[in-house]
């Protein structure tokens, strides 16, 4: 699972994802996308789950580049645990993911096994997704 190295603080407070993303919304590296339709919180094993996906259906000839990283940690108490005693233990960790956001980018390989490929990667994820292409640069 992918997880960061080291990080400042051990928990994190929950935070909001009221707004668009501001950076990562253009495709930058493939030539098709998965851009995030709404806000949410991406685990470890949901990101890995849908790089599974893509990699099986595409086989060998796709270049695959993941554009989030999980590294805010989720914390949980114990199970039959009271009320107060401070908060609970790291569990697991996810990615911050607003609207606009390219998650993953594909290429080489045909318009029609990338799409494919995307939408059975975006089965595996917890929020809507769309499928994007990069414009051709008008001269």
């Amino acid at each position: 699972m992918l997880m960061p190295k080291k990080i400042k603080f051990r928990k994190a407070m929950k935070g909001n994802m009221n707004c668009k993303a501001a950076r990562g919304v253009e495709i930058s590296f493939g030539d098709y996308g998965l851009r995030a339709l709404e806000p949410g919180w991406i685990s470890s094993r949901q990101i890995e789950s849908a790089r599974v996906a893509i990699t099986r259906y595409a086989k060998r000839g796709c270049k695959l580049w993941i554009r989030i990283f999980p590294d805010k940690p989720i914390t949980k108490k114990p199970a039959e645990t009271r009320m107060g005693k401070g908060k609970g233990n790291p569990e697991y960790w996810v990615a911050v993911v607003r609207p606009g956001k390219v998650m993953y980018e594909l290429s080489g390989v045909t318009e029609e096994v990338a799409k494919e490929a995307l939408r059975l990667a975006s089965y595996k994820l917890p929020i809507a997704t769309k499928f994007v292409k990069r414009e051709e640069a008008v001269i």
